[in-house]
C-alpha cells in the first residue's frame, strides 16, 4: 500500500505528466526501434516495426513482382506508426496551432475547434495527396475495371498496403489523443463516432480485399473533409468569411454523388460477374463469394443508400440552420439600422426667432435682424 501511495504522488504517474510529455515518450520509443536497427541481433525484430511484412513473388510477364498480403504482424506494425503519429501531431500542434492561436485570442469552445480542425487540415491535405498519387499510379483511375476485375485483390503492391496500415494508425492513434487534448465531455461522442466510422470503413477495405474501391473513396471523402475544415479555420480568423462554407456544400455534394455511383457500379455491376466464384478461403474470396446472392447483393446496397441519405440529411439540415442564422442576423440588422434612422427623423429641428421672407430671417417686429459687427482686434 505504501508503495502505491508513493507511485500515484511520484510524477511518473501523474495526469499531467503524461499529457505533457507523451510527444516525449513517443519520440523516445520510435527511437529506440531506429537505435536497434543498427545491431544485427534486434535488427530482425526493429523491421517488423517499420517495414510491412507477408511479402511474396508473384510471377509475372516482366518476371516477378514483390506484393504483400495481410496478416496479424501488421498489428505490430500498426503500433509503431502510433507514435509516429503521435509524435507528428504534438509537432503540428506546438509549431503551427498554437502560435496561431495566441495571436487569435479565441474562446475555450472556438479554441478547441480551432485545433481539431487544423490538425484534420494538415491530415487530409497529405492525405489527398498521398491517395492521389497512389490511385494514379496504380492505374485505377485510367482503367475503373480494375477496381473489380481480378478479385479478390489479395496481394497489395507495397504503396497500397503501407497507406493502408498509416492510415489506420492515424485513426487509431486519435484515441489515446482525446485524453491528452483535454477534449471537452461534449465533444467526445462526437469525435468517437467519427474515428469508429473511419475505423470501421479503412479496416473492412483492407480485410475484405476492396482496396481498390476503398482508395477511390478515401479520396473523395477526404477531398470534402479538407474544404470543410479549412472553411472553418478561415472562419475561426474572420467571422465575416463564409465563402469557403460555400465552395465545401458544392464539393460535398459532388463527391457523395461520386460515392454513390461508385457503389452502385462496383458492387452492383462489377462484383457479380467475376469469374470463379467458388468458396475458397486461401484465396480471400468469401466477400465475392455472397454476391452470387442477389439478396445480399441487395441488403448491402440498402445499407450504403441509407447511410448516404442520412449523411445527406444531415448536411441540409446544416445548410438550412446556417442559412436560418444568416437571414436572421441580416433581418436584425436591417431593423436596427431601421430604429437608428427614425430616431433620427424624430428629433426637434430649431427654427430662428421670427419668420422668413424671401429667404431674409424678418425679426417679429417686421425688421431684419442687424448684423453683429466684429470687433478688430
Amino acid at each position: 500500500m505504501a508503495f502505491r501511495r508513493r507511485a500515484k504522488s511520484h510524477p511518473l504517474f501523474s495526469q499531467e505528466f503524461l499529457i505533457h510529455n507523451h510527444a516525449d515518450i513517443g519520440f523516445c520509443l520510435v527511437l529506440g526501434v531506429f537505435i536497434a536497427l543498427m545491431f544485427e541481433v534486434t535488427a530482425k525484430t526493429a523491421f517488423l516495426f517499420i517495414l510491412p511484412q507477408y511479402n511474396v513473388s508473384v510471377p509475372t510477364a516482366d518476371g516477378e513482382l514483390i506484393q504483400y498480403h495481410y496478416g496479424l504482424k501488421d498489428l505490430v506494425t500498426i503500433l509503431f506508426y502510433i507514435f509516429i503519429a503521435i509524435i507528428l501531431h504534438a509537432v503540428v500542434q506546438e509549431y503551427a496551432l498554437d502560435k496561431i492561436n495566441r495571436r487569435l485570442h479565441l474562446s475555450k469552445v472556438k479554441h478547441s475547434k480551432f485545433n481539431e480542425s487544423g490538425q484534420l487540415v494538415a491530415f487530409h491535405l497529405t492525405s489527398v495527396m498521398w491517395c492521389l498519387y497512389v490511385v494514379v499510379t496504380e492505374g485505377y483511375i485510367s482503367n475503373p475495371r480494375s477496381l473489380w476485375e481480378n478479385y479478390p485483390h489479395v496481394y497489395l503492391p507495397f504503396q497500397v498496403k503501407y497507406f493502408y496500415l498509416c492510415q489506420l494508425a492515424y485513426w487509431l492513434h486519435a484515441l489515446p489523443e482525446l485524453y491528452f487534448q483535454k477534449v471537452r465531455k461534449e465533444e467526445i461522442p462526437r469525435q468517437l463516432r467519427c474515428i469508429a466510422l473511419y475505423l470501421v470503413h479503412i479496416a473492412g477495405a483492407y480485410l475484405l480485399n476492396l482496396t481498390r474501391l476503398g482508395l477511390i473513396l478515401l479520396l473523395l471523402q477526404y477531398l470534402a473533409e479538407f474544404f470543410f475544415h479549412m472553411a472553418r479555420l478561415v472562419y475561426f480568423t474572420d467571422e465575416n468569411n463564409e465563402k469557403l462554407f460555400n465552395v465545401w456544400a458544392v464539393v460535398f455534394v459532388v463527391t457523395r454523388l461520386f460515392t454513390l455511383t461508385l457503389y452502385i457500379l462496383v458492387i452492383g455491376f462489377g462484383l457479380p460477374r467475376v469469374e470463379n466464384q467458388a468458396l475458397d478461403p486461401e484465396r480471400g474470396n468469401f466477400f465475392s463469394f455472397l454476391f452470387n446472392n442477389i439478396l445480399f447483393r441487395m441488403s448491402v446496397l440498402l445499407l450504403v443508400c441509407l447511410f448516404q441519405a442520412s449523411v445527406m440529411w444531415r448536411f441540409i439540415h446544416f445548410q438550412l440552420r446556417r442559412w436560418r442564422e444568416y437571414w436572421n442576423e441580416q433581418s436584425s440588422r436591417k431593423r436596427a439600422a431601421a430604429a437608428a434612422s427614425s430616431k433620427q427623423q424624430a428629433k426637434p429641428l430649431k427654427r430662428d426667432s421670427g419668420y422668413h421672407e424671401n429667404g431674409v430671417v424678418k425679426a417679429e417686429n417686421g425688421t431684419s435682424p442687424r448684423t453683429k459687427k466684429l470687433k478688430s482686434p
